[in-house]
């Protein structure tokens, strides 16, 4: 199985902000952002695998600015660590008023996901080639991340 860069699964996604995605004072629903990290977290693993994921985790998504009907939302989403069939995804939110141009970091998520066989078994992912300092230093922290998940799952089990 050939290794893969970060660059070669990156993906963005954009979409504007509708009244339907919306609450009554028009601030975008969490859940809307959310669908929408769930959507390109899964494009980029699914590029970086070229095989069925799902979605094992939200490690956590930070709103950070409020998005408003009528606002571009761009994600940029692209793999910080790969282990044997796990990925994780880091996600940056951008919300742009289109009448005026600003642009606000809106928000972040880490999303871990999971290569699916065709039996929907876990397969083994494509290592990661790191080329970045920033790379190795993410990929270092998402391994400390899936160590913590694993530990957690552990407790889980224990306690029942």
């Amino acid at each position: 199985m050939p290794e893969k860069k970060v660059s070669d699964s990156a993906s963005h996604i954009s979409r504007v902000m509708m009244p339907t995605d919306a609450n009554i004072a028009g601030n975008v629903f969490g859940g809307t952002i959310l669908k929408m990290v769930d959507e390109v977290s899964g494009l980029v693993a699914l590029r970086h695998c070229n095989s069925n994921v799902v979605t094992a985790s939200i490690e956590h998504m930070d709103f950070l600015y409020p998005v408003h009907v009528g606002d571009l939302l761009s994600l940029d989403a692209k793999l910080t660590y790969v282990g044997n069939s796990s990925m994780e995804v880091f996600v940056s939110v951008t919300a742009e008023n289109l009448m005026t141009g600003e642009r606000q970091h809106a928000g972040d998520s880490i999303v871990t996901l999971v290569s699916l066989d065709r039996d929907g078994h876990p397969k083994p992912a494509p290592r990661l080639i790191l080329t970045t300092d920033e790379e190795r230093r993410l990929y270092a922290e998402g391994e400390k991340r899936r160590n913590l998940r694993i530990e957690r799952a552990k407790e889980r089990k224990k306690t029942g």
